[in-house]
């Protein structure tokens, strides 16, 4: 970001209730933590339920923030103290609502392509992918962690400059015109659907309605420039493109299939469907770590619409993340990239703390580190990703509870539980009080009762890992965030 205070308070709707030394002094930075402002820096004061940021003003500017915008006004001391180091105030009326003023404005200055992503799993493993690939041979800015709502979707646009190649902006989602909302000033030049759970069903009550939510972001896309990513092993593909009318708008249409029928799936592509570009993959398999290697396929990106073919492996663990890396590839490629250094950069890609980390404990085990979040797509999978791992010892699975599945939640858990009884664990720890149907499921789909763990509280299940895990076992952790089982594996590591 590059705005001056005279800016910020007009595309605010904001009035200055410190007036700087120099009101055309350029704003480099945005934050709301006070404790992460560097100088130059908007210090944006949010209201919340524990701390008000507007305790905090004082701190910002001591730490040189150049403005701080308010929505009430502030001690006298701290106008003092604004007025001495020469900083602004700005008073408006809603300090979270100016944030997506400023992104808006801010918006109109980037030159470089932006790239807008959602989907019920994975996302942000594939914003890295697609930041990893892009970053290879062009200048990014993609989304910070999982800042993917209201605040941190505006907050990845006011990172990027001006002269920045790609913006990769990671979407979330939790209703019906969430996705309109912010792309309504993200304003994205491409969308990708990662693909269509049952992450949110609690609000949305069915996959159509997901699907229908997932598909604002490519009703966005604009008419006969725009370029959607669709994943074509997706059972809900061509009811989100449908839904968009791509093809009535002629916004192309990229289709991504990292699946084990991808290479069946592609032989038979409608003649429509061949004429789109396309990105698959073939022989598919995992090593004794459970990291995918394959053959990358993409079709109609050269000039001759030729077929290319690459051999391709990630560090990233499980099948499902051959998905992941096929949409990189196929960003990637769209960007002029090849297809060989598209495969290199995926190949140094590294997976984020807390999304399938694999950590090797002093007491000579391994813990798999899924704890960040979770869903019934993203359990079956971490959980399959973990029985394909070689394991000298025991395989021991710590489950929590899966959030805002509703009405669903009980028969969600419950699938878990007898996927759960046909695996090779040796033992299943169930924390939480919806994981307790998981553990109900395994033992009556013909889970031995001794394998079981039925788990109230985290010490229980640390007391209980202390007691079973040996040199050579491997545990894997997993849970919706607000389970807070990252704790268990900071127990088992240390």
């Amino acid at each position: 970001m590059r705005l001056n205070l005279k800016q910020i308070a007009a595309c605010t709707g904001g009035s200055f209730s410190v007036e700087p030394l120099d009101a055309c002094v350029i704003a480099t930075g945005l934050t709301w933590d006070s404790r992460d402002v560097k100088p130059g820096d908007v210090y944006l004061a949010l209201p919340g339920e524990r701390v008000d940021g507007h305790d905090f003003v004082a701190a910002a500017l001591r730490a040189g923030a150049v403005c701080a915008l308010v929505m009430q006004p502030i001690d006298p001391s701290v106008q003092m103290l604004a007025r001495e180091l020469g900083a602004a105030v700005i008073e408006v009326p809603d300090t979270a609502h100016a944030v997506t003023d400023l992104a808006r404005e801010w918006r109109g200055h980037l030159k470089g392509r932006i790239i807008a992503l959602t989907g019920s799993t994975g996302k942000t493993t594939t914003k890295n992918l697609v930041r990893d690939v892009l970053a290879a041979s062009h200048t990014v800015v993609a989304t910070a962690g999982n800042q993917n709502n209201e605040l941190g979707v505006p907050k990845t646009l006011l990172n990027a400059q001006p002269e920045t190649q790609a913006v990769v902006v990671e979407m979330g989602m939790r209703g019906l015109g969430q996705l309109a909302d912010l792309c309504d000033f993200v304003r994205p030049d491409w969308g990708i659907v990662v693909n269509v759970g049952e992450s949110h069903i609690e609000l949305l009550g069915n996959r159509q309605n997901i699907a229908r939510a997932k598909a604002e972001l490519l009703c966005a896309l604009p008419e006969g420039t725009g370029r959607a990513f669709v994943n074509a092993d997706d059972d809900f593909a061509s009811y989100v493109r449908d839904h968009a009318c791509l093809d009535k708008r002629r916004v192309d249409t990229v289709l991504f299939d990292g699946s084990l029928q991808a290479a069946d799936r592609r032989a038979a592509f409608s003649e429509q469907d061949r004429a789109n570009a396309s990105v698959w993959a073939e022989r598919i398999e995992l090593d004794d770590q459970g990291r995918p290697c394959f053959m990358l396929h993409a079709c109609g990106f050269a000039e001759d619409g030729a077929h290319e073919a690459v051999a391709c492996s990630l560090n990233l663990r499980g099948l499902h993340n051959v998905s992941n890396a096929c949409v990189a590839a196929a960003v990637g490629r769209s960007f002029g990239m090849s297809l060989h250094d598209v495969a290199g950069a995926l190949a140094k890609a590294e997976p984020e703390a807390g999304r399938q980390e694999v950590i090797e404990a002093r007491g000579g085990f391994t813990v798999v580190n899924d704890a960040y979040n979770a869903n019934p797509d993203s359990m079956r999978a971490s959980l399959s990703t973990f029985c394909s791992l070689n394991v000298s010892g025991k395989r021991i699975a710590v489950l929590g509870d899966m959030g805002e599945l509703g009405d669903y939640a009980l028969a969600c858990h419950a699938g878990i539980g007898r996927l759960a009884a046909g695996l090779p664990l040796d033992r299943l720890v169930c924390v939480g009080e919806l994981a307790q149907v998981i553990a109900d499921a395994a033992e009556e789909s013909g889970m031995e009762p001794g394998r079981i763990v039925r788990a109230a509280a985290l010490s229980e299940v640390l007391d209980c890992l202390d007691d079973c895990v040996e040199p050579g076992d491997a545990v894997l952790v997993k849970a919706s965030h607000f389970m807070g089982l990252e704790r268990v594996v900071k127990g088992l590591v240390n």
